[in-house]
């Protein structure tokens, strides 16, 4: 069946027993907005309950997977905690603010049908949270990955330092979270982020809906516990971790350096940090 409800940043369809969404904007390179954020959570809620769906598929429209956070569209989420002595109002709303944004990529990785990440072209921030969510990573050949938010002057908040660390080991994350580098996929797959490398777009795209195929035919119930078994032990220790890292970019994350980095987004230059 089609999936009928309308997303403003996702393509979703459902046919024998595997849901597809694909990432679509409206950003460019599938940056995530308020409209992605806005709708993760009860997108994938709905996957979560539907019977009709044993496996999903995660992928983005076009060359890439995603530029990760769209800064310009989600500027005036920034902008009162920015103001020039913001008090306890202006930090609490921001930290509700990353508390939602939190449970969409939560969403992802809470949902009791496996999901399978499919990535072709870069794949930045926001959307390494994303895929750290997912429960299987496939990369084309093009793939490329980057924790990038330290260069923008930001904490990763949306799960991939609690995430990632248990994917690749300690040691990568801290030098991908630390420098903010591009790694490509024959990295990635050296240090286990992705699972396997495949040509190009349409062929790991392939490969994610035969993986999915493959989930789906089985006993449903059981893949779902298996799931559910493997993320118990996990789970308090990645939820203890979105807390603080919330409280903490509450508190500190307004900046000079995060201005600058969101200015020189707008003026398309490298930013100058000076760490105040």
């Amino acid at each position: 069946m089609t999936y009928v409800q309308e997303w403003k940043a996702f393509d979703v369809t459902v046919a024998d027993g595997v849901a597809e969404v694909t990432l679509i904007g409206p950003g460019k390179g599938n940056a995530m907005g308020p409209d992605f954020w806005s709708e993760l959570v009860p997108l994938f809620g709905a996957l979560d309950v539907d019977g009709d769906v044993r496996a999903v598929v995660l992928t983005g429209s076009g060359k890439n997977f995603s530029y990760g956070l769209d800064l310009p569209a989600m500027a005036g989420d920034f902008g009162k905690v920015l103001a020039d002595n913001a008090k306890a109002r202006p930090r609490t709303e921001f930290h509700d603010t990353i508390k939602r944004m939190q449970a969409g990529i939560n969403a992802v990785a809470d949902c009791r049908k496996p999901v399978i990440a499919a990535v072709a072209g870069w794949c930045i921030g926001g959307g390494v949270d994303l895929i750290t969510a997912a429960d299987i990573r496939l990369a084309s050949a093009d793939a490329k990955f980057s924790v990038r938010e330290v260069r923008v002057a930001i904490v990763a908040d949306m799960g991939s330092l609690a995430r990632l660390g248990g994917i690749i080991g300690e040691g990568h994350l801290r030098e991908l979270a630390f420098t903010g580098k591009d790694i490509d996929v024959t990295r990635a797959e050296k240090i286990g982020l992705v699972n396997e490398v495949f040509a190009d777009g349409e062929a790991v795209l392939a490969a994610a809906r035969a993986a999915a195929r493959e989930i789906a035919d089985l006993p449903p119930l059981v893949v779902q516990g298996t799931k559910t078994v493997l993320d118990h032990s996990r789970r308090a220790t990645v939820e203890d971790s979105l807390r603080y890292v919330a409280a903490w970019n509450a508190a500190f994350l307004p900046s000079e350096d995060l201005t600058e980095a969101i200015t020189a987004t707008f003026e398309k230059r490298p930013p100058n940090f000076q760490g105040k």
